[in-house]
């Protein structure tokens, strides 16, 4: 079955390494905190708020091995009210875990996003 896992980062600055030091970083804690393989993976989304445009944040997944897997990259809707400096993921993972065991990754202010979604209620 297909599960999708969110995450969502932000950067101080529209500066690519930045962009892709961050996407990195929550890339990371997604594929940890689910036990993820590439093999599982049948594909990832990424956008970006408009103000970030110095690089693509998928690169950050290619820059991590995963070089067999569907990318897409987008730009996020520009709303009022939005968070700015803002990259968000969605993995699409075969997997059997429950919708309970998967682990969805806030990380910087994005937590503010979904704070229901944080382990620690934070």
């Amino acid at each position: 079955m297909i599960r999708g896992i969110r995450g969502a980062t932000t950067v101080e600055s529209n500066a690519g390494e930045a962009i892709l030091e961050a996407t990195q970083e929550l890339l990371a804690a997604m594929i940890e905190g689910n036990g993820i393989v590439e093999e599982d993976v049948a594909s990832v989304l990424f956008s970006a708020t408009p103000e970030l445009d110095d690089t693509f944040p998928a690169q950050a997944a290619r820059r991590m091995g995963w070089t067999r897997t569907a990318l897409m990259g987008f730009q996020e809707a520009d709303v009022k009210q939005g968070l700015p400096n803002c990259i968000r993921v969605l993995i699409h993972w075969n997997t059997d875990k429950s919708l309970d065991e998967i682990r969805h990754v806030f990380l910087r202010k994005a937590v503010a996003l979904r704070p229901d979604l944080m382990e620690d209620g934070s």
